[in-house]
């Protein structure tokens, strides 16, 4: 199919009001700085509740980008810092709590905004009715450091839980906890879009806590839009676009969540997980929430759990700049 007839069908999908709006990014990009570069490189990881990250992919080419890749590194159940903070990717949505212990190492990460609120889920079996009953109990996690780990022990701490001592963290593939979880070999897992989806179809366990409507952990950010420090610095004009796009694809995930999901699929994953996930993440309320609100409650978690020292000021100051959010904020008014 010819790009252009793609990309009119693509358009064409869109509620009148977010059609209106991408239509108009010509006229915004015309009293802009042109851009210092036509490449923007972002992460490929796997995560349905990153959906707006390959929805802006034709947003992207709309703001200018000519080429517009995703990278994707071997596996490794973490988030893409490294890359990030390497010049290897430019700018990236991603889990806050992970990105904030790679500030305090000294990582050239830096927060921008935000993107959306809450998609991880805690499941277990019968016995775990909440947080507190995780205690000497065997829960399983992708890895160390992986953003089902940092969240977990976040929560933990939360409810009075020493995470490095009170759960027996084990480390297995998505696929193999979900059985694990069935067979009662394990007594909880940490699961994000399509796993919580799954899970869920195939009644296995029971939702222990839902990020995405249970407090606190629904009132702010889960993932955020992060970028390389000295791609930030040097290109301006690039990083408001790309946010400009990422920010839009959120909203197109709200008024056509068919077509996002269909996006989603064409990257792998099982259309109907991708659609019940892109319609349960409440991707519309990104204009309610601050994200330095949420930098703030991550880091206190994280020194509550002892994952770092900082200050939550201290924090900010090294890795955030919210010039570019507040600018669109008012720009792309509701």
């Amino acid at each position: 199919m010819p790009v252009m007839q793609d990309r009119r069908r693509f358009l064409a999908t869109l509620s009148s009001t977010a059609a209106a709006s991408l239509l108009d990014v010509p006229n915004v990009l015309g009293q802009e700085a042109p851009l210092e570069t036509t490449r923007i490189r972002l992460y490929d990881w796997s995560g349905v509740c990153i959906a707006p990250q390959f929805v802006a992919e034709e947003l992207l080419k709309s703001e200018g980008f000519t080429d517009v890749q995703y990278v994707r590194d071997e596996p490794s159940g973490s988030l893409p810092n490294p890359l990030l903070a390497s010049g290897g990717v430019d700018i990236n949505s991603q889990f806050s709590a992970p990105s904030i212990i790679r500030v305090e190492a000294g990582d050239p990460v830096v927060f921008l905004g935000g993107l959306h609120v809450g998609c991880f889920e805690l499941f277990g079996t019968g016995q775990i009715r909440a947080v507190r009953d995780l205690k000497g109990k065997r829960v399983a996690i992708p890895a160390f450091g992986s953003p089902h780990h940092v969240f977990l022990a976040s929560m933990a701490a939360y409810v009075g839980l020493d995470p490095s001592r009170d759960i027996d963290f084990v480390t297995y593939p998505a696929n193999q906890s979900m059985q694990l979880l069935a067979d009662s070999k394990i007594d909880a897992l940490m699961g994000f879009p399509p796993v919580s989806q799954e899970l869920r179809a195939k009644k296995i366990g029971h939702v222990i806590l839902n990020s995405s409507v249970d407090r606190p952990w629904s009132q702010y950010f889960c993932c955020m839009i992060s970028g390389n420090r000295e791609f930030v610095r040097k290109h301006p004009a690039a990083t408001k676009r790309a946010m400009r796009a990422l920010l839009k694809a959120v909203d197109v995930c709200v008024a056509t969540p068919e077509r996002a999901a269909r996006i989603v699929a064409d990257r792998g994953y099982p259309y109907e997980y991708a659609l019940q996930a892109v319609r349960e993440i409440p991707y519309a309320k990104w204009r309610d929430y601050d994200p330095e609100d949420a930098v703030r409650f991550y880091t206190l978690r994280l020194r509550d759990a002892g994952m770092i020292k900082s200050s939550p000021n201290k924090i900010l100051a090294d890795g955030a700049d919210w010039r570019f959010w507040n600018e669109l904020k008012r720009e792309l008014k509701a």
